[in-house]
């Protein structure tokens, strides 16, 4: 396929990011490994990769911003375009030796009235070669392969995803996600947790899962894999049904195809006991 310049700019940074990765997760007995906090760890490769990244795009689109996730904001803050960034999503699969991990990269545009939307995306998961993307108004891609996201209508028939707390996460978070988790596991086919939140939307896209859910995202966890699935036909909001592409705080993301997301969102709504503030403005 003919891909877009500022496509090609992003696909060219995952993979060039990817060839080491690699190298080091086939040798990830030997890394250097430094603890962020209880289960959430940061090696030497998650910050090479993000070096790396952040020179080819900046090499590439000269006076762009970033929002990265070691590295945290960088550039002017009247940016028209900024960069979303997590160069190892799934590092703790990575440094178990679970081929589930992914680079994730999501572009964003302001708009004239000072709010920014999503505009292209990049989620790489380069141990099964599976490249994901999108751009605004034309469609998701599975490598060459368009998506769409599932027709599923029935809850009893439908696979979910989500990502289960652990140590680092409060209390106050753990106990909701328990009330959610009981209330779903009895209605539905199955629930997965894989440990990539951004390879669990773009699955979503790819009609693999039929919906997926979690509280308390980073922007550069969810950025790119937000477009994937809205571009593929599905939807992605808060539980109160507000769509944000902001990408300025921690986001509470709801995705599913038409008939799974109203029903996914009240169920996790009546989890949180409604206690979850709405982001942004519903979508129209």
């Amino acid at each position: 396929m003919r891909l877009s310049p500022v496509m090609t700019v992003m696909q060219n940074a995952a993979q060039k990011a990817a060839r080491r990765l690699l190298r080091d997760f086939n040798e990830v007995e030997q890394l250097q490994v430094s603890i962020k906090g209880p289960g959430d760890f940061v090696s030497q490769a998650d910050l090479r990769a993000e070096a790396t990244i952040r020179e080819e795009l900046a090499r590439a689109r000269p006076g762009y911003a970033f929002l990265m996730e070691e590295s945290g904001a960088s550039g002017s803050e009247n940016w028209s375009w900024r960069w979303v960034v997590d160069p190892l999503d799934g590092t703790t699969n990575f440094l178990h030796g679970i081929p589930h991990w992914a680079i994730s990269i999501g572009l964003q545009k302001r708009l004239p009235d000072g709010s920014a939307e999503l505009a292209a995306a990049v989620v790489y998961n380069p141990a099964g070669n599976e490249m994901f993307w999108a751009e605004k108004g034309a469609g998701a891609y599975l490598n060459e392969r368009r998506l769409r996201v599932s027709a599923r209508r029935e809850l009893i028939d439908a696979l979910f995803s989500t990502g289960i707390p652990f140590a680092a996460i409060p209390a106050e978070r753990r106990l909701p996600f328990a009330r959610i988790l009981g209330s779903l596991m009895p209605q539905v086919s199955g629930i997965r947790r894989f440990g990539s939140a951004a390879l669990d939307l773009c699955w979503t896209a790819a009609g693999r899962y039929d919906g997926f859910w979690e509280i308390g995202l980073k922007p550069w966890d969810c950025a790119a894999g937000i477009l994937v699935v809205r571009e593929a036909g599905g939807y992605v909001t808060d539980p109160h049904n507000a769509e944000s592409q902001a990408m300025e705080a921690d986001c509470n993301i709801v995705a599913g195809n038409t008939y799974m997301h109203p029903k996914l969102r009240e169920i996790v709504l009546a989890g949180m006991g409604g206690a979850i503030q709405a982001s942004a403005t519903p979508p129209t």
